[in-house]
């Protein structure tokens, strides 16, 4: 089993900081490269950083973005107060684009989206946020990866410790209690980030058997022993 070489995206936000934290402590991930407009704030041996503004435009990283096997794109964001052109842009366009250069220099990635629940593969429903995040899946599955797999989360309940000065922190120290609640009034709309992370590890390592992972596939595949 090779050994995982991970360019990660979105890891000052609380996704990808968890699958941050979990590759840097994975024993089949060697290197992790992260992408972000600003530091992610870790140190570590297994960690390189390269810091970018623009990411509609990566025509002079390209060489640095090479020999790589995994892709976490945990880079998103909300819809609200945007219109279909502008979250399409930053949504669609962005993902694409990077996924895109990607594919070129690395044919044997697995790329791994971070969708949500309730995503519209058909790109034809009434939710705006939803026709965008269908679309944005569909057509990754075209590009020319070894494997892509689309994670379809709903609730995520994140882990302690991570850094203090992120909102989801604050939020969790005052809101646990629902978190636990929802555990077991709904477990099936709820995910740790822990098994989230593990989920898209394992889907490089061993790969899974569709590439839309709903809460239930992700559960399974996080559980999985290699």
């Amino acid at each position: 089993m090779n050994k995982l070489r991970v360019i990660l995206t979105g890891a000052t936000g609380m996704v990808g900081e968890g699958v941050l934290y979990e590759c840097l402590h994975h024993p089949e991930v060697e290197k992790v490269l992260v992408i972000s407009r600003k530091s992610c704030g870790y140190l570590h041996p297994k960690l390189t950083e390269i810091i970018h503004s623009d990411f509609l435009d990566f025509s002079s990283a390209g060489e640095s973005l090479k020999g790589y096997n995994a892709c976490y794109f945990c880079l998103g964001v909300t819809a609200l107060g945007k219109n279909e052109a502008d979250y399409t842009r930053l949504t669609y366009t962005l993902t694409l684009n990077f996924a895109s250069i990607l594919a070129s220099l690395n044919p044997d990635m697995t790329f791994c989206y971070i969708s949500g629940v309730g995503t519209d593969s058909t790109e034809k429903g009434r939710t705006m946020w939803a026709r965008v995040k269908g679309k944005t899946e569909n057509d990754l599955t075209k590009l020319p990866f070894k494997q892509v797999y689309n994670f379809r989360p709903g609730g995520i309940e994140p882990f302690l410790p991570l850094k203090p000065t992120q909102t989801y922190y604050k939020t969790y120290k005052y809101l646990g209690w629902l978190f636990s609640l929802m555990k077991i009034v709904a477990p099936g709309m709820m995910i740790t980030l822990k098994d989230l992370a593990a989920a898209m590890i394992n889907a490089s390592l061993i790969g899974y058997q569709t590439h839309i992972l709903e809460m239930k596939d992700m559960k399974i595949l996080a559980k999985t022993k290699l």
